[in-house]
């Protein structure tokens, strides 16, 4: 067999908690074992990869591995994909049906699912796949109302039923629905409420703790052997932050009471959302104490007795939500001193030198910097109006309409989740108003375009009109940025890079693809 007709093959295993009645029959390993047997019998394949989703569920394709092979696939690196059934694939039957049948042909990868039979090669699929995908995504949704039934049933019964214990606790190795104290991390715990009670600020606690070395909560489970991922934390930053700090000194679990429901997920693919909390599931006594219940009053009514009204709508500074530290990744905070506005790191700024380095720019350099590449970029488009005009008579009212207002519709609900993260405490005031602002200023302009829009007339971008009437933009605000750029990154060593993302009426305006997504580095 020549060397041209070996199939470059991807062995894709996934296993997740929903398979667990099964453990020795779909284990990964098993699942290897079937696909490297399968290709052993039948000459013309060479396994280059194994691709293992372990504890991944089949219910939605965003997974690490699959995304590597995806990756690998794009990359031309793979011929071929062997799965043992369709199950270990994915569990969605629309998005499976997208792989196979439109995917997997476009790019030239035979696809293969041993235990049903299923070759890409034996020419189209047969016509029981689509059942079959139905009846997988189906045994995926009632395992996972049965498991929900079953945590409810442990929850009220005062039972942990996480994946990891609190910070502060150990499963306890008898029984892992039961929490046990963790000596070194208890008396971790022990200190920050008592620097709350004694009126310690909460960055300051966490300016504390960084100066002493302590680790923080991930990183702490990942020095005791834990495979623990905080999604919600930044890659670069392995600090204590005012956001632990609150979330600790707000969690009744650790006066021994058990508190579990604060979130609940619809349906099965829908987002988490923020439970009311008259439907929490409190059950108190179920494990032993970390701090007194006097002191975790006397906390709570120095943290009532700090809280403050926050203005959502004042003090939104220009690039609030657009400006990231290139090197720890946290936002960029805005002060004001001797009548300037400037910005620096934000982890700089609330923990000091230990954690990041300040990334100081003023706001009319950072603005002069935008504008001018801004322009700079618009002035090759040439014509911009008779560029909208020819692109304008392709592009129906009404479709423009329908897709202006699924953007709103879209907005509104991010705005929405992230007022349900901030309510629930897992966003800070300061994170939650500059998603605020930046989504407020992406939903006006949708806004003005829809008003702006008359029934078979052509839309035009609020910035827009400044292009063409002095071909370029005269000054930057908060509705050009959300239209234009997604996130400038500020460097140590005086260095911004820019990426910009333009929404799809500029697309349709504009000469080139790379238009819509285009990165800038410039040293100021």
């Amino acid at each position: 067999m020549s060397p041209e007709s070996i199939r470059r093959t991807a062995a894709y295993c996934r296993l997740s908690r929903e398979d667990g009645d099964k453990p020795e029959s779909d284990s990964i390993l098993h699942q290897q074992y079937i696909i490297e047997d399968y290709c052993s019998r039948h000459p013309g394949f060479r396994i280059v990869g194994v691709y293992a989703d372990d504890g991944a569920t089949g219910t939605n394709f965003n997974r690490d591995q699959f995304r590597r092979m995806l990756a690998d696939i794009e990359a031309g690196k793979i011929d071929c994909v062997i799965v043992k059934d369709l199950s270990r694939f994915g569990r969605d039957y629309i998005d499976t049906g997208y792989y196979l049948e439109r995917y997997f042909p476009e790019k030239g990868v035979r696809f293969i699912a041993i235990g049903d039979g299923v070759d890409s090669d034996n020419g189209p699929y047969d016509m029981l796949l689509p059942l079959k995908n139905v009846f997988n995504a189906q045994y995926a949704k009632d395992i996972s109302g049965k498991v929900r039934s079953a945590f409810k049933t442990k929850q009220s019964r005062g039972e942990f039923c996480g994946a990891f214990a609190c910070y502060g606790y150990l499963k306890d190795p008898e029984n892992k629905n039961h929490l046990i104290v963790d000596p070194v991390a208890a008396e971790v715990v022990r200190r920050v409420f008592r620097m709350a009670a004694d009126g310690v600020g909460q960055v300051s606690i966490a300016k504390a703790l960084n100066a002493d070395r302590i680790p923080c909560p991930s990183d702490y489970k990942r020095m005791m052997g834990m495979k623990y991922t905080n999604g919600r934390r930044l890659a670069k930053t392995c600090c204590w932050t005012y956001s632990t700090i609150h979330k600790m000194l707000r969690n009744e679990l650790y006066t021994g009471t058990m508190v579990s429901n604060r979130s609940v997920r619809p349906s099965m693919h829908s987002r988490a959302t923020a439970a009311d909390k008259s439907d929490w599931i409190v059950v108190p006594g179920t494990h032993e104490p970390v701090v007194s219940r006097e002191l975790w009053d006397a906390v709570q009514a120095v943290i009532a007795r700090n809280a403050r009204a926050i203005d959502f709508r004042g003090n939104v500074g220009l690039f609030a939500g657009f400006l990231r530290c290139g090197d720890c990744g946290r936002s960029l905070t805005k002060t004001t001193w001797r009548g300037r506005t400037v910005y620096s790191c934000g982890s700089y700024h609330r923990y000091g030198a230990s954690v990041c380095t300040s990334h100081y720019i003023r706001e009319e350099v950072l603005c002069a910097i935008v504008l001018s590449d801004l322009n700079r970029f618009f002035a090759q488009v040439g014509d911009w109006k008779a560029l909208a005009e020819r692109s304008e008579r392709h592009a129906p009212s009404a479709e423009r309409g329908q897709r202006l207002q699924a953007a709103l519709e879209r907005i509104r609900r991010l705005k929405q989740g992230v007022y349900e993260d901030y309510r629930d405490k897992l966003l800070s005031k300061e994170d939650y108003l500059r998603y605020q602002a930046d989504y407020a200023a992406q939903e006006e302009a949708l806004i003005r375009q829809l008003e702006a829009q008359p029934e078979g007339a052509a839309s035009v971008h609020p910035w827009a009109a400044s292009l063409f009437a002095h071909g370029g933009l005269t000054e930057l605000d908060r509705t050009t940025l959300a239209q234009a750029v997604e996130v400038i990154r500020v460097f140590e060593g005086k260095r911004i890079e820019i990426t910009y993302r333009f929404s799809e009426p500029c697309h349709r305006i504009t000469p080139s693809p790379h238009a819509a997504s285009k990165e800038m580095a410039q040293t100021f």
